[in-house]
C-alpha cells in the first residue's frame, strides 16, 4: 500500500524522535549510574578517612595478585586503620602466591595490630596466611590444617596408544622439560620433583614451628596434610581461640588497645575500568575508582573456570571431592 508524502514525512519525523529519545535514555542513565557510583565511592572514602577496623576477605583460590598486594600496603600506611581483621574462606592455593601474601601480610603485623578469623575453611595456603597475624580465630567446626605442598600432572600415555598417536621430542638434556604428559616419568625426573616438593613443604614446616612455637617433630607431626576442624586445631597449638569477627574485634580490643565502637570496613582490590563494560566505564570516568564498590564484579567471569584449574607449579591446596568423586569411590553410580 503506498503512502501519500505526508505520510512518508510523518514518519520520519516520529523515527528521528524515537532515535533521540532512546539516546537521550540512554545517557540519562549513565549519567545516574555514574552519580551513584560517585556517591558511593565517596561514602566509601570517608569510611576510610575515619577511624576504623579494616576488613581484608581472603575467598577462594590464592594466587599471587599484585592489586591485592597493593592493597595490603595501603592498608599499612593509612593512619585511619587502628587494626586489621583478615577474613580468610580459602582452601589454599599457589605456593607462591601463599608466600607473597604472607610476606605482605607479615609487614602488615608489624605496623597494625593484625587477628586473622576462619571462616568456613582456611587449608593449606588459607592456612599459611592466617600464620602472619598476631592471634588465630575459627568457628568449632572450621576446616584448617591440610599443612603440606602437592605437585600434580597427568600421564595419558594408554589413551594416545589407544588413538594410534605417538609423541616424540628432541631436549637438550634428559630432564628438560619433565614430567611429560605422553611417556612414563623416569627415577631422575621424580626426584627432580620430590626435592622440589620437600623444599617447599620445609619451608612450610619451618613456618608453623616458628609462629606457633612448637619444635620441629611437633610441627612435622602436624605437617601430615590431614585437615582439621577448628577444634581440633585449637587443641593442636594450630589456633587461638574458637570464635568469629566478634571474637577476634574483642581480642584487638583487649590485647592491642584498639578503641571500641570502632565500625569494621572491609577494603577491596579495585578492578581495572578497561575490564569493565561500557557504561560501567562512563561511570567510572565520573569518579576514578568509584566502580569497584557497585558494579565491578559484573565484569568477572567467575564460575566459568574453576580458579584451581589455572594454578601452575607447586600448590598448597585443599581439594574437596565433588559429589561425582565422591559416589565413584563407594562404588556408586554407573
Amino acid at each position: 500500500m503506498s503512502l501519500d508524502p505526508d505520510a512518508i514525512v510523518d514518519r520520519r519525523r516520529l523515527r528521528r524522535k524515537l532515535t533521540f529519545w532512546r539516546v537521550a535514555a540512554f545517557l540519562i542513565l549513565a549519567v545516574a549510574l555514574g552519580a551513584a557510583i560517585v556517591a558511593v565511592t565517596g561514602l566509601a572514602d570517608a569510611s576510610r578517612r575515619s577511624a576504623h577496623i579494616a576488613r581484608i576477605a581472603i575467598d577462594g583460590v590464592i594466587l599471587d595478585d599484585r592489586q591485592q598486594l597493593k592493597m595490603i600496603r595501603d592498608i599499612s600506611e593509612s593512619t585511619a586503620v587502628k587494626g586489621v581483621i583478615l577474613s580468610i574462606n580459602s582452601p589454599g592455593g599457589s605456593t607462591t602466591g601463599g608466600e607473597a601474601l604472607y610476606e605482605a601480610l607479615t609487614e602488615l603485623a608489624n605496623k597494625k595490630p593484625l587477628v586473622a578469623e576462619i571462616r568456613t575453611v582456611g587449608a593449606s595456603a588459607g592456612y599459611m596466611i592466617a600464620l602472619a597475624s598476631d592471634h588465630i580465630v575459627a568457628r568449632y567446626n572450621s576446616i584448617t590444617g591440610s599443612i603440606g605442598v602437592l605437585f600434580q600432572y597427568g600421564n595419558i600415555e594408554k589413551l594416545l596408544t589407544t588413538l594410534g598417536i605417538e609423541m616424540d621430542a628432541v631436549k637438550s638434556s634428559p630432564l628438560k622439560a619433565e614430567p611429560d604428559f605422553y611417556s612414563a616419568t623416569s627415577p631422575e625426573a621424580r626426584q627432580v620433583l620430590e626435592t622440589l616438593v620437600g623444599d617447599s613443604y620445609d619451608w612450610f614446616v619451618r613456618l608453623v614451628a616458628d609462629r606457633r612455637n612448637l619444635d620441629d617433630a611437633r610441627a612435622r607431626e602436624l605437617a601430615n596434610g590431614a585437615i582439621l576442624t577448628g577444634y581440633r586445631a585449637k587443641e593442636a597449638g594450630l589456633i587461638d581461640a574458637i570464635g568469629g569477627e566478634d571474637t577476634a574485634i574483642a581480642w584487638l580490643r583487649a590485647e592491642k588497645g584498639v578503641p571500641g565502637g570502632l565500625p569494621v570496613v572491609t577494603w577491596k582490590v579495585p578492578k581495572e575500568a578497561g575490564n569493565l563494560p561500557f557504561a560501567a566505564q562512563i561511570g567510572h570516568s565520573l569518579g576514578e575508582g568509584a566502580v569497584s564498590a557497585l558494579i565491578g564484579h559484573v565484569s568477572d567471569a567467575k564460575g566459568l573456570i574453576s580458579p584451581s584449574l589455572t594454578l601452575d607449579g607447586l600448590v598448597s591446596v585443599w581439594h574437596a571431592p565433588n559429589a561425582a568423586e565422591t559416589e565413584a569411590k563407594r562404588g556408586g553410580g554407573e
